[in-house]
């Protein structure tokens, strides 16, 4: 039995459709695999997050926590208060262990203000330093969450600050 014949030109235009539709098949599948392998910059994963003292004001003090390990994470800021669109200083100060890698996720809490998270720089016993700074906010004023992510041998400790910039520090 034969198929029909198609007209001509009709084949290529089919086959044109079939390659289309696998190239974006594809193009989705890509998309995919970019976004798994990239989504730990995006939202870091944490194994252990420890949870500071709430009353801790970042504009004013230096703040620590204890780890349950024993070892203990000091987060300072300078100059103070917080300046915005300026570089200022972050010091994580870390004593009880030792970090392989340590930096900082500044978050808008209530306003998306892009990736912000520098590797701070290692500077001997137990100091990691490195020059921030925060966009603008049109408010004037913003609510931030600064993670201190710390890596060491076999996990990834996450501790969440919160603090205020702007008019109502």
């Amino acid at each position: 039995m034969l198929s029909p014949r198609r007209p001509p030109g009709q084949d290529q235009t089919f086959e044109k459709k079939i390659l289309i539709d696998v190239i974006g098949i594809l193009l989705i599948a890509l998309v995919v695999v970019v976004g798994y392998k990239l989504s730990p910059l995006l939202l870091p994963r944490a194994d252990v997050v420890i949870q500071p003292d709430p009353a801790c004001n970042l504009q004013r003090q230096t703040c620590a926590v204890t780890l349950p390990s024993g070892g203990r994470v000091e987060l300072s800021m300078a100059p103070r208060p917080i300046p915005m669109v300026r570089p200022f200083e972050v010091q994580v100060t870390t004593s009880g262990f030792a970090p392989g890698r340590v930096e900082v996720d500044f978050a808008g809490i209530d306003m998306n203000m892009g990736l912000n998270r520098p590797g701070l720089a290692a500077r001997g016993d137990g100091r990691f330093s490195g020059l921030v700074t925060l966009p603008v906010c049109i408010t004037g004023a913003m609510e931030w969450q600064a993670t201190v992510l710390i890596e060491t041998g076999g996990e990834r400790i996450a501790i969440p600050y919160r603090f205020s910039s702007g008019s109502h520090e």
